[in-house]
C-alpha cells in the first residue's frame, strides 16, 4: 500500500512538471509594451528586431502577448504580406488627323504613315488617289510613345479647342502595337455643356481595363469629329513594397583553426543575406562560411555543396557558401561587396574560414552582417490595454493560432489595410533571469522530467515489489520449520 501511495505520489508530480502551467509575463525575461491604435480589433504588428536577438526558441514559441491584466491574447504569427504601390503618370499623346478618307475596321485605307526606326510616328497622309473633294476630318491616329514594362494605359482624356461651350459625340477606341492589327476597346459619349455662368459639364475621357499598347485610333460613331487641343494618357504601373528589413552585426572570435573565426548568433534570427564588414580598404578576401553540426544532421539545402569526408562521431564542418568579399578604393570613393542573399539559415555560430595563403591578423577581424524579414504578428486587441509583448522562456511552448482564427472572415484587402501597432523600448522583467537559449522548441526539460518521474516510480514499485516478496518468502519459510519442529 505504501509503495503504491509512493509511485502515485511520483507520477502525479511528473504530470505536474510535464503540464504547462498558466502563463504569465513575469515568467518571460524580456518585454516590450505596444501602442495599439484605438478602437482597432484586429491589429498587425512587424515584430521588434528586439525579439530575434533575445528570443529563446529558433521559432518563436516564447512570443507572447498580453493585456493589461496579464491575460494572453490570441496571435497568428506568419510572413508579412505582399504589397505594392499604384503610380499615376500622366503622358501627353502626339495627334495625327486622317482626313478626306474614313477609318475602317480593316485598317486604314488610302492612308500613308511614315515611321521611325523607333517605331516614332512621323506623318499620316490622304493619298491623292483616294483623297475626298473635301478634306473632312474622319479620325485620329494617336502616338503614345514607348512604354516601359510595368507600365499600362488605363484612360485617355480629352481637352476641347479653345471656346468650345457646347459639345457632344460617341467615339470608338482602338489600339495597336504595329499599325496593322487594331483591337477595339471601348466606345463612350464625350460631352461638353457650359451654362450663361461659364460653368461647364464634362464627360471628357475614356477609361478601360489597362492594357500594354503603342498606337491608338480614335473614330466617330456619332457627331461631327473634333480636332482635340490635347489628348493625354493617364499611365498605372504597380510598384511591388518590399517588406521591412532587420539586420544585426556580429563580432568574430578566433576558432580553433588559425584561419578560422566564429561569430556567436541569437537563434531565431531567419538569416537570408549575409555580408562581411572589412576594416581595411584595398582588401580582397576570399572565404568559407558554413555552420559546425553534428554528424547526425541533414542540412536541408546548401547555397555551395562540397563533398566532404565526415567524422564517425562529433562536429563537423558544414560550407554553405564560399565568396570573396571587398573593399576597394577607387578615385577616392570606396567600391564594396554588399550582401549575399542566401536560403534561410538559423544557427547558435557561423564560422568563417580563411584560406591560409589569406591569413587574417586578430587587429583586422571583419564583422558579420546578417539580415532578415521579420515575421508580422496579427493580434485580436481584447482585454484592457495597454498591451505588452514578452519573449525570452526556453521552456515556452508555441501558442500560435491561424490567422482564419485570429480575423475569421477578413478579405485579403482587409488584411493589409489592417491598422498598425508599434512597440516601445526593450526592458527585461525585474527578478527574471533570462534563462539559457534553447536548441530546440518546446520544453524538453519537462518531457525528461516526466520520463524521469515515471521511471523512477518504477523502481521504486520493483524495488517493494521484491521487499514484500522477500518478507513473504521469509515468513513462509518461518511457518515451514515452527510445523516441524511441532
Amino acid at each position: 500500500m505504501k509503495a503504491t501511495l509512493i509511485c502515485c505520489s511520483l507520477l502525479m508530480a511528473g504530470a505536474a512538471l510535464a503540464a504547462p502551467g498558466q502563463d504569465r509575463p513575469q515568467d518571460y525575461a524580456w518585454s516590450m509594451p505596444i501602442q495599439s491604435p484605438a478602437g482597432a480589433g484586429v491589429v498587425q504588428l512587424t515584430l521588434p528586431r528586439e525579439v530575434y536577438l533575445h528570443a529563446s526558441s529558433a521559432s518563436l514559441a516564447d512570443v507572447r502577448l498580453f493585456d493589461a491584466d496579464g491575460k494572453r491574447l490570441a496571435y497568428a504569427l506568419g510572413a508579412p504580406p505582399a504589397q505594392s504601390a499604384t503610380q499615376r503618370t500622366a503622358i501627353p499623346v502626339r495627334i495625327f488627323p486622317v482626313t478626306g478618307a474614313p477609318a475602317t475596321g480593316d485598317g486604314l485605307q488610302g492612308i500613308d504613315i511614315r515611321t521611325a526606326d523607333d517605331g516614332r510616328l512621323l506623318s499620316v497622309s490622304t493619298r491623292a488617289s483616294t483623297a475626298a473633294a473635301t478634306a473632312a476630318l474622319q479620325a485620329l491616329i494617336l502616338d503614345l510613345g514607348r512604354q516601359t514594362q510595368d507600365k499600362r494605359i488605363a484612360a485617355l482624356r480629352f481637352t476641347p479647342p479653345p471656346r468650345t461651350d457646347n459639345y457632344s459625340a460617341q467615339v470608338l477606341l482602338e489600339v495597336s502595337d504595329d499599325l496593322k492589327q487594331w483591337d477595339a476597346i471601348g466606345t463612350t459619349t464625350l460631352n461638353w455643356l457650359s451654362n450663361s455662368d461659364t460653368q461647364t459639364l464634362a464627360n471628357d475621357s475614356i477609361a478601360f481595363a489597362p492594357r500594354a499598347f503603342r498606337y491608338a485610333r480614335l473614330s466617330w460613331q456619332a457627331g461631327e469629329p473634333l480636332a482635340f487641343a490635347a489628348i493625354t494618357a493617364q499611365a498605372v504601373s504597380e510598384t511591388d513594397i518590399p517588406p521591412s528589413r532587420a539586420s544585426v552585426v556580429l563580432q568574430g572570435a578566433p576558432g580553433k583553426q588559425a584561419n578560422e573565426w566564429r561569430y556567436a548568433t541569437p537563434l531565431a534570427i531567419p538569416a537570408d543575406s549575409i555580408a562581411l564588414q572589412l576594416t581595411q580598404t584595398n582588401t580582397v578576401l576570399p572565404v568559407t562560411l558554413g555552420v559546425y553540426r553534428q554528424n547526425s544532421y541533414v542540412p536541408r539545402h546548401r547555397l555551395h555543396l562540397r563533398h566532404q569526408a565526415r567524422p564517425a562521431q562529433g562536429a563537423y564542418f558544414d560550407p554553405l557558401l564560399s565568396t570573396t568579399f571587398y573593399r576597394i578604393g577607387l578615385d577616392g570613393k570606396e567600391r564594396i561587396s554588399g550582401d549575399l542573399a542566401m536560403p534561410v539559415t538559423q544557427t547558435n555560430e557561423w564560422v568563417l574560414q580563411t584560406s591560409t595563403e589569406h591569413p587574417v591578423p586578430a587587429a583586422n577581424t571583419p564583422s558579420l552582417r546578417l539580415g532578415w524579414t521579420p515575421a508580422t504578428v496579427v493580434f485580436l486587441a481584447s482585454g484592457k490595454p495597454p498591451y505588452q509583448l514578452a519573449f525570452g522562456n526556453s521552456n515556452a511552448a508555441a501558442v500560435a493560432q491561424p490567422l482564419a482564427q485570429v480575423a475569421p472572415g477578413f478579405r485579403a484587402d482587409e488584411l493589409l489595410a489592417l491598422k498598425t501597432a508599434s512597440a516601445g523600448p526593450l526592458k527585461p522583467n525585474g527578478g527574471v533571469e533570462a534563462p539559457a537559449p534553447a536548441t530546440k522548441d518546446g520544453a524538453p526539460w519537462r518531457l525528461a522530467a516526466l520520463w524521469a518521474a515515471l521511471l523512477l516510480g518504477v523502481a521504486v514499485l520493483g524495488f517493494f515489489a521484491w521487499r514484500l516478496l522477500s518478507q513473504m518468502k521469509a515468513e513462509h519459510g518461518s511457518a515451514d520449520k515452527q510445523g516441524q519442529e511441532h
